[in-house]
């Protein structure tokens, strides 16, 4: 029995690793639920799975969670990001969901690598902000490092067995591997004309066509700044060079991503579009469980397509991509200007293609300033999200 912190429990992944949790009730115990600010949820949750503590961002949610839950309750309810951490790093945990999204995961991530947990990476921010100090962190504190990622959950399968116990330290070439394909649907706007696009609304936008997701990773993938963000994931988990990452769109989302080696070969891994079944791998690797997802049937797949990525429609792919090997200040820079200019598009103070702008301004910004050219350490780190925060409102504020 594994007893088991989910870090984003009232998101669509915490939804879908409880889901495998149901399938497999005798292998896992919840032991901390951890969320924002959705109470409602939250007691709904904890009124299912009794777990040892819940924890929520804020106090006066705390309090409200206590008066829903019955009384005599066996769940502890905390709030705050220590109280996420300590539930993360906890002795009687043995692995960590770690589905916050945004940087408000950071930390509580970081705690579980520094307590030595299994953590299954769902926040792929946690690299994007902190890349190298997060690799060595894993490798210091002999953390297992597993990504949940449907993308980099394909690439980890698609990779020699020493290749996946050394992730971040690894050497492809050494594997024969030529080059990694990280496949996208394109998002609901793939087919869009581009002259259409500033005038997409949030409810357009978050209408995925093949995944259910939040609001702001659905977002994400309307403007393919999520591709951006994996492809910068996908550089430090896989120690990548520029020429061994490759990203295609494939609308079907039947191939998840895949490895080309240098023979030729070209491993893929294939599935129902499901979060269910790398969250159940990642959990039981290097052996596999029910994730209760039904079999792809390929008789009934039909055609699968590959285009390769229109920049004029996706320029904040670009960008990502651009700061990716720019260096760690570009791309903890993007990232929090994208949460910015996407929580200001789902408010509807921006329009859709404002998003890249904002992105766009902020980076060349920070890139221009030899201020955070060396990023060595997580205050520093801190120090410029919380810079490029403030230089994304103002652009915002501008429109």
């Amino acid at each position: 029995m594994q007893n088991l912190t989910i870090l984003g429990a009232t998101g669509s992944i915490g939804a879908s690793t409880l889901k495998v949790v149901s399938e497999n009730p005798s292998a896992f115990n919840i032991y901390a639920l951890v969320g924002g600010r959705n109470v409602t949820k939250m007691a709904e949750l904890c009124a299912a799975w009794q777990p040892e503590y819940a924890v929520l961002s804020e106090e006066e949610d705390a309090k409200q969670l206590k008066s829903l839950l019955v009384p005599g309750a066996r769940t502890k309810v905390l709030f705050g990001e220590q109280a996420m951490c300590d539930v993360s790093s906890a002795s009687e945990v043995d692995m960590v969901m770690a589905a916050i999204v945004g940087a408000a995961g950071l930390m509580p991530t970081l705690a579980a690598v520094k307590a030595g947990k299994r953590v299954l990476l769902a926040n792929k921010e946690a690299l994007v902000m902190s890349g190298q100090l997060f690799i060595d962190a894993v490798r210091e504190h002999g953390a297992s490092l597993l990504p949940v990622d449907s993308e980099h959950n394909a690439i980890f399968q698609c990779l020699p067995a020493h290749i996946q116990t050394n992730l971040g330290h690894c050497n492809l070439s050494d594997a024969g591997v030529n080059h990694i394909l990280l496949t996208g649907s394109g998002g609901p706007f793939r087919y869009t004309d581009v002259t259409e696009l500033p005038h997409k609304t949030p409810a357009e936008a978050i209408a995925h066509p093949n995944w259910s997701m939040g609001p702001k990773i659905s977002v994400d993938s309307a403007t393919m700044m999520n591709k951006g963000l994996e492809f910068i994931e996908a550089r430090w988990l896989f120690n990548t060079s520029k020429e061994q990452l490759k990203v295609i769109i494939h609308p079907q989302s039947v191939i998840h991503s895949m490895v080309q080696y240098n023979d030729g070969s070209v491993l893929a891994q294939m599935g129902e579009p499901d979060m269910a079944t790398p969250i159940a791998y990642s959990m039981s690797y290097p052996d596999r469980i029910p994730a209760g997802v039904k079999p792809l049937d390929f008789t009934k797949v039909g055609e699968l397509t590959f285009l390769e990525p229109d920049y004029s429609r996706y320029p904040c792919l670009a960008l990502a991509m651009e700061a990716c090997f720019e260096g760690q200040h570009a791309t903890t820079a993007i990232n929090a200007a994208n949460e910015v200019a996407v929580e200001a598009f789902l408010a509807k103070s921006i329009r859709f293609t404002d998003i890249s702008s904002v992105n766009e301004r902020v980076m060349s910004k920070v890139c221009a300033s030899n201020e955070f050219k060396q990023l060595d350490n997580l205050e520093t780190i801190l120090e410029l999200d919380r810079m490029a925060r403030s230089y994304a409102r103002e652009i915002v504020r501008s429109f």
